[in-house]
């Protein structure tokens, strides 16, 4: 019985967790592309610089969900805890 309801809490915490980290992710990348389309109509001739650095960042940003993925797909598949019931 016990081992169900921490199968269960790992499940519904894995699936909060990758929400809460697209939610994260979804807010980093508008905030992103809004500074940069604001830097672009300041100074048109930096469009290309301020386009790199924001594909950086987005990229950078875009790891989060990635790694929230990772660690709540080992959370439901290889779950560390059901092997100390």
């Amino acid at each position: 019985m016990e081992k169900a309801i921490v199968l269960a809490l790992c499940g519904m915490g894995a699936s909060i967790g990758i929400g809460l980290a697209a939610l994260g992710a979804a807010i980093g990348d508008g905030h992103a592309a809004g500074k940069m389309l604001e830097g672009l109509a300041r100074q048109p001739e930096m469009g290309g610089k301020l386009l790199v650095n924001m594909l950086i960042s987005i990229g950078l940003i875009e790891s989060m969900p990635i790694i929230a993925a990772v660690i709540a797909i080992v959370l439901v598949f290889a779950n560390p805890f059901t092997s100390m019931l």
